[in-house]
């Protein structure tokens, strides 16, 4: 299934516990319907050098409609002063697992 209107929503944590307590209250207050959180190493510029630091991603499943709040909602609970907020569009996808996130991610 060819779909255009859900995304995947990705953002990082330094801290484990933390970043499973972020995930969770987006997927609680239904601005995504579920989401991963695995263990990463990200090497990026910042304060003038290279980092290269042990962090936690979160992929976030939800729908385009509902990306703004729920960047929004990332940058209200994270402790970053610039978290990484991106959302790809899903470009196919399995139409009964869409179908779920459309279901879980409105009202």
């Amino acid at each position: 299934m060819t779909n255009r209107d859900f995304i995947v929503v990705t953002t990082t944590h330094d801290d484990e516990a933390k970043a499973r307590e972020l995930a969770a209250a987006v997927v609680r207050e239904r601005l995504a319907a579920c989401a991963q959180v695995y263990a990463v190493r990200s090497v990026y510029w910042w304060d003038g050098e290279v980092q290269d630091a042990s962090e936690w991603r979160i992929d976030l499943k939800t729908r385009a409609a509902v990306g703004d709040r729920l960047a929004a909602r990332i940058g209200e609970l994270h402790s970053y002063d610039t978290p990484e907020i991106i959302g790809v569009p899903v470009v196919t996808g399995s139409s009964a697992y869409l179908d779920w996130v459309r279901a879980e991610t409105t009202g």
